[in-house]
């Protein structure tokens, strides 16, 4: 699975998904017609950007099948564990995750 990071984002929603297709969708088709699946990694964002993104998400998979496409929104050590979930969840496409840092907690304490 690759990881394509974009941090360059607009913070309005219609800037935002303007500036990702103009600027990166070419590139994250490029990678998936050649049958690689790819996590998109997106910067934190409110409520006001999650159709967008969701669309982007499940607009990728459909096109681009059987490769998966999935968008994650976080930063740091939230990345690498949804990539690698990701990774070992191979039924897993089209799918939109927000991840806030906190993680589930230990359920042991």
């Amino acid at each position: 699975m690759r990881r394509v990071t974009v941090v360059d984002l607009p913070a309005a929603p219609l800037a935002a998904s303007g500036a990702f297709h103009r600027d990166h969708l070419a590139s994250v088709e490029a990678i998936m017609t050649s049958g690689e699946d790819v996590m998109i990694a997106l910067p934190p964002a409110d409520h006001t950007h999650r159709e967008w993104r969701l669309a982007l998400a499940t607009g990728l998979a459909r096109a681009h099948a059987p490769a998966r496409a999935n968008v994650v929104a976080g930063e740091g050590d939230v990345l690498d564990a949804f990539e690698a979930y990701l990774a070992e969840a191979p039924g897993i496409t089209g799918q939109y995750l927000e991840g806030d840092g906190q993680g589930a907690g230990d359920p042991a304490q």
